[in-house]
């Protein structure tokens, strides 16, 4: 046994899970960070693309790679600090710093036609925003089937304010507080610390987390030498001479400044800055000493706000909550049913092929990394596999 309650001859069985993926060429490098009791194990395999210079260039701990919707928590945790310093308040309305969402309308039918609408029952609050039931987002179906879909769909990103004026000019999906959605909250909320604090939402998020917390490779984009770090994403599907179809390369749209900075997935980072932050989670706000966020505050963030009513009408298909709840940005564990997380285990995925989760029964920090097109959604067989390797190898 290790001295961080792993067993090292278990520990070998998520190194083989993540060369699997490497070696049958679905991504080009994986990495796989295990924090607990204070030890950290990095398992990381490959390269950080399989063409290029990035071919010769082993995955590791500083290695930069897009987050996707692991974005969300630390948005959350962002706002937070706004909560705390007295800047602004869980259950009020946004409509001061957001008016182009007061007054909203909500659609009669949410997939009838968009004239057909009746007036909000209450404004959106801010913890409407955080839990993801301010009454919309995304909404799946195929296109042209639903009106609103199609219209969520079209929203373009000049700058924030245009799109929170493309935004408030749709109906609302549902009514405030009726259900959960997914995602567009999260812009939402990057829009608002900006206007709250009179910064831009990357200068707020350095401000108020990454820079507390060390996170230096933590950003909406990555410049100078540091791109060298910045591993390549590729697309769900090869080309059909097998080859591997680049999504998005070192110098493509994460190389320069973004006119919108999203809330929703638009940060990258590194294996030792995200693990930065789910320590100082895990810790209950704290990092080496010093107060980041307020042991309340990381409490409602990894605790379910969903209420049975909410979880019963909502989720991307049926069921989707039998076994977790929403806190702020994150997924919460409600119930366990495999080898993996415990009750009360919290974290998210990321569309690149990432994904965490922190295990406090556990006292473990768990964190894998890829870097290919809805690799992270955790219901391919995969996933299943690394997180069985993770837990069996708990030693303790």
């Amino acid at each position: 046994m290790t001295s961080g309650g792993f067993s090292a001859k278990r520990l070998a069985r998520v190194r083989q899970q993540l060369e699997r993926n490497v070696d049958s060429g679905f991504v080009p490098g994986a990495m796989a960070v295990l924090a607990r009791h204070g030890e950290v194990h990095v398992e990381a395999t490959g390269y950080l693309a399989f063409e290029g210079t990035g071919s010769k260039t082993p995955m590791a701990g500083d290695t930069i790679w897009r987050t996707g919707s692991m974005t969300k928590p630390i948005v959350a945790a962002c706002v937070m600090t706004l909560v705390e310093d007295g800047t602004l308040r869980l259950d009020d309305p946004v409509d001061d710093l957001l008016p182009e969402l007061a007054d909203m309308t909500v659609l009669a039918d949410p997939d009838g036609p968009l004239d057909n609408t009746v007036a909000a029952n209450r404004p959106i609050t801010l913890r409407d925003l955080l839990a993801n039931t301010a009454g919309t987002g995304v909404v799946p179906a195929e296109p042209g089937t639903v009106p609103i879909a199609d219209a969520l769909d079209a929203l373009s990103y000049p700058s924030p304010d245009e799109w929170m004026r493309q935004l408030g000019a749709l109906p609302l999906v549902h009514q405030p507080g009726e259900r959960w959605m997914y995602d567009i909250a999260s812009n939402v909320t990057g829009v608002l610390i900006a206007r709250a604090t009179g910064m831009s939402f990357g200068e707020a998020l350095r401000e108020r987390i990454c820079d507390p917390l060390g996170m230096k490779d933590t950003a909406f984009n990555v410049g100078g030498e540091s791109i060298e770090r910045l591993a390549t994403a590729y697309e769900r599907d090869n080309a059909p001479t097998g080859e591997s179809v680049v999504e998005d390369a070192p110098d493509g749209r994460f190389s320069r400044p973004r006119a919108f900075e999203s809330g929703g997935g638009g940060l990258v980072s590194t294996a030792d800055d995200y693990l930065a932050f789910a320590s100082a989670l895990l810790a209950g706000g704290t990092h080496h000493g010093e107060r980041v966020l307020s042991r309340p505050s990381v409490t409602l963030m990894t605790s379910d706000q969903l209420t049975p009513e909410q979880k019963a009408v909502s989720g991307f298909w049926p069921g989707y909550f039998d076994t977790m709840g929403w806190g702020f940005g994150m997924s919460v564990r409600t119930r366990r049913t495999h080898l993996g997380p415990s009750v009360g285990s919290y974290g998210w995925s990321g569309f690149y092929g990432s994904a965490w989760y922190n295990d406090p029964a556990e006292d473990l920090t768990a964190i894998a990394v890829m870097q290919r097109a809805h690799a992270g959604d955790q219901r391919m067989p995969m996933w299943s596999d690394f997180w069985t390797a993770v837990y069996q190898a708990i030693d303790d």
